[in-house]
């Protein structure tokens, strides 16, 4: 089972599984989005939520000394069709 490193009413974010970098967490909303095309003005807490938490990682995990990116896929891109971003660092 996956522990959360941040959750709040409307996402959970934990340590990727199977990382591909140093530093590789998921953040994902707890509403079932197929990809970005689905948000709209109505998941606006979602997005509140979703840069306070990847602020508050970026202060706690200190990424930005080696860089970071926050990813998200879609399209062929995109593994399994729920929205989910990436933040990644080396």
């Amino acid at each position: 089972m996956l522990s959360s490193i941040r959750e709040t009413a409307t996402l959970v974010a934990f340590h990727h599984p199977h990382p591909t970098y140093s530093f590789h967490v998921l953040i994902l909303p707890k509403k079932a989005f197929a990809g970005l095309g689905d948000l709209n003005a109505s998941v606006a807490d979602f997005l509140a939520d979703l840069f306070r938490a990847v602020q508050s990682l970026v202060a706690e995990f200190n990424p930005e000394a080696k860089g970071y990116r926050l990813i998200v896929n879609g399209g062929n891109y995109q593994e399994i069709p729920q929205l989910h971003f990436h933040l990644i660092s080396e």
